[in-house]
């Protein structure tokens, strides 16, 4: 579909471009992004449904997981059929109010994702640091409203996002050079001041995912500190190995979050397919890796999977 400008302030249809200036390798572009929608389509599929299958996953970390996973597999869902559309078909319009809510359910369960993650840092706190408490602290009921709260949290916080998008004019065009509905790409289009819109979007940011982020390396050091008071040196690398999967998630979700993040928001200069491209990779990455990690290096999920497809003898890599 052409790209078309419109003059009315208040647009019923937006445009999807896609990558601008890669209009012509869309084709070979879709191809790992549709391999990714399917891992991560198969991979939190089967994480669920071996946590919900086997009772002893029924502990608050895997509880977590479970919730990482199902917000893993919406998000993937709510862009990734609409960026192969515009890879396969050229299909790339989008009516406003349905390309309001994808991004206000894009950003909100990007927020609620982080927590999940801080979740399960809090987890491994209390198992390490408090281990004859873990099963008192953090019960079923416990982990339940935990979970509600963070869903809350992201509903709430981001609530106000489509408005302050609504109510911006866009007089100069429609068209969204991006593969999806992204926020900072629908204030780029306004011909109006942003700057009390940028400084919200910029505040939730850090209320969720900076201070998130703050709050987990605040539990490493606590547990950090702990193993290494361990009077035997042996005891470091088990204690340790528990937080191993769970580290290596924090480093790719939130290592490709800060860098789509300063793309958007910073990189003027930049060619302006990288935050694009950038941003995409955050999109796919983590709901294609989460269960990977989790599946390869946690015993107990491992041969769970292996028990459901009659696996056996392979190596332990916790």
């Amino acid at each position: 579909m052409a790209a078309s400008n419109r003059t009315t302030p208040h647009p019923s249809t937006f445009i999807l471009l896609g990558i601008p200036g890669l209009e012509a390798a869309h084709g070979w572009i879709s191809i790992p992004f549709c391999s990714a929608y399917i891992l991560s389509l198969l991979g939190n599929c089967l994480l669920l449904a071996v946590i919900k299958t086997e009772p002893r996953l029924h502990e608050p970390m895997y509880l977590f997981l479970s919730m990482l996973a199902l917000a893993d597999l919406i998000i993937s869902s709510t862009a990734l059929p609409k960026i192969l559309s515009i890879f396969w078909f050229k299909d790339g319009a989008i009516r406003m109010d349905a390309c309001l809510l994808q991004m206000y359910l894009l950003h909100s369960l990007t927020a609620t994702e982080s927590g999940f993650i801080l979740a399960m840092a809090f987890d491994r706190y209390i198992a390490i640091c408090k281990p004859l408490r873990h099963s008192a602290i953090l019960t079923h009921r416990t982990v339940a409203k935990i979970g509600l709260g963070l869903v809350l949290r992201g509903a709430v916080l981001l609530a106000p996002h489509p408005f302050l998008l609504k109510r911006l004019p866009y007089c100069g065009t429609n068209v969204i050079s991006h593969t999806y509905c992204e926020f900072m790409a629908l204030v780029k289009l306004a011909c109006a001041d942003t700057t009390v819109t940028r400084a919200y979007s910029l505040a939730i940011a850090f209320l969720t995912g900076g201070i998130d982020f703050i709050l987990i390396v605040l539990s490493y050091i606590l547990i950090l500190r702990t193993v290494f008071k361990l009077p035997s040196k042996e005891a470091h690398l088990p204690a340790l190995s528990t937080c191993g999967s769970h580290l290596c998630v924090i480093l790719v979700s939130y290592t490709l979050a800060f860098i789509s993040f300063l793309t958007h928001r910073f990189g003027s200069s930049m060619a302006p397919q990288l935050p694009i491209i950038v941003a995409n990779i955050y999109l796919l990455v983590p709901p294609m890796t989460n269960p990977i990690i989790y599946g390869v290096r946690t015993k107990k999920i491992r041969e769970s999977i292996f028990r459901v497809f009659s696996i056996r003898g392979f190596p332990d890599l916790s």
